[in-house]
């Protein structure tokens, strides 16, 4: 089959999906934005040990995007890019276009284009946009213009769920959201990419270059935004400001980021230490420089968020600390597996506490350690996963 994967944000599992469904002999085209500058990226540019069925098409507005634009991102910059992918479909010309990581502009975009090119579309449903947009939009526009455009947002996305020849959602609490799909919709979990995840040694050269491998470290890599809350992470670094021995690590950039610097100078936090994102190479070395691994997620993101990191950070061997609402399916992962603990997103107290307590127990650290990497090195099997996809391609393909 020829097969076309558009990943917006250019994660690493999906690149890790596009080569394995080349590596199975089909024709994969890999198309990713490169002006996102707050979102970690995977490898997606072609290597020379990929096969040569795989291409990869970076889409490139010559400007970097300001995802908290509305305006700019709504008429602007997604019909902009999706005009891009729209052309690179018209050329490929593949029998199947998998979507995911858009929002509902950029999908009823390409779904217009697939109808005219008579190309089966996949809407891999990420996040649910219309449910996000119903809690940010009037919240920062205003009541009556931010509901009016979470309802045009809403609206928008269903009918790419009505047109979609198949929808596949992250978890499974998302099946209802999916009011009146057109074709089936299946549930297929995110993952992370176990082999590009190794386990390192806690003392390593990415730890000694930052002057981390003689501190106790909690280590946070990945986007904050909209769905986040750094004083977390501040409090953290409070909580341990005493002890001299450890670091609350932030990679990440973006208005979180400028959050974190403020307060950071603001309080004097000398133990909060600020990285800019990592090159995709270094981040085992990163996560393996931690004690412990921390994520954040909003009380309002509820069971429509899992956050890749989380998947990524089970691969490292660490053990793992959240705070997000314990119906999220990656909360409910470390919970079930013993790989770390859970905290709701609101008790500051309550992180701060198993922030302490986690760090004072390196036996039962390393306990959970062992089980996040048993449950990724279970779960996480690409073949299997690629497989999977390859399925509902043929199934729609014979309609």
């Amino acid at each position: 089959m020829r097969i076309l994967v558009h990943d917006y944000a250019g994660h690493a599992f999906t690149v890790q999906l596009s080569r394995e469904l080349a590596s199975q002999g089909h024709e994969v085209m890999h198309c990713f934005s490169v002006n996102l500058p707050s979102t970690p990226q995977g490898v997606n540019q072609k290597l020379p040990g990929d096969p040569p069925n795989f291409y990869s098409q970076p889409i490139d507005l010559g400007r970097m995007m300001d995802r908290q634009n509305y305006k700019q991102l709504f008429f602007k910059d997604d019909p902009q890019h999706a005009a891009i992918v729209c052309e690179v479909i018209e050329a490929f010309h593949p029998d199947v276009v998998l979507s995911g990581n858009a929002s509902p502009v950029v999908n009823s975009r390409l779904i217009q284009a697939c109808w005219r090119e008579n190309i089966k579309f996949v809407n891999w449903v990420q996040d649910l946009f219309g449910h996000s947009a119903g809690a940010i939009l009037p919240a920062k526009l205003g009541k009556l213009v931010g509901g009016t455009a979470a309802k045009y947002v809403d609206k928008l996305e269903q009918s790419t769920f009505a047109k979609a020849d198949h929808v596949v959602v992250i978890a499974e609490a998302f099946r209802p959201f999916i009011r009146n799909p057109k074709g089936d919709v299946t549930v297929i979990e995110n993952w992370a990419p176990l082999e590009e995840m190794p386990l390192t040694n806690r003392v390593n050269s990415w730890g000694k270059k930052h002057g981390l491998d003689k501190t106790r470290n909690f280590i946070y890599s990945g986007t904050i935004g909209m769905k986040h809350n750094p004083e977390l992470l501040v409090k953290v670094a409070e909580a341990f400001r005493a002890e001299a021995d450890v670091r609350t690590v932030v990679i990440s950039q973006g208005r979180g980021m400028d959050y974190l610097k403020q307060r950071k100078e603001e309080l004097g936090l000398e133990n909060l230490v600020l990285l800019p994102f990592q090159p995709f190479e270094d981040l085992p070395k990163v996560m393996g420089s931690a004690d412990v691994l921390v994520a954040i997620l909003e009380p309002d993101a509820g069971v429509f968020s899992v956050p890749s990191k989380v998947l990524s950070y089970l691969c490292a061997g660490r053990g793992v600390l959240l705070a997000v609402p314990p119906e999220n399916l990656a909360a409910r992962i470390v919970a079930d597996n013993g790989a770390g603990r859970v905290v709701a997103p609101t008790d500051a107290d309550g992180f701060v506490s198993a922030a302490r307590e986690m760090m004072s127990d390196a036996d039962g650290l390393k306990t959970m350690g062992s089980k996040a990497r048993a449950y990724a090195e279970r779960t996480f099997d690409i073949q299997a996963i690629g497989e999977r996809f390859v399925d509902i391609f043929k199934n729609i393909a014979k309609r």
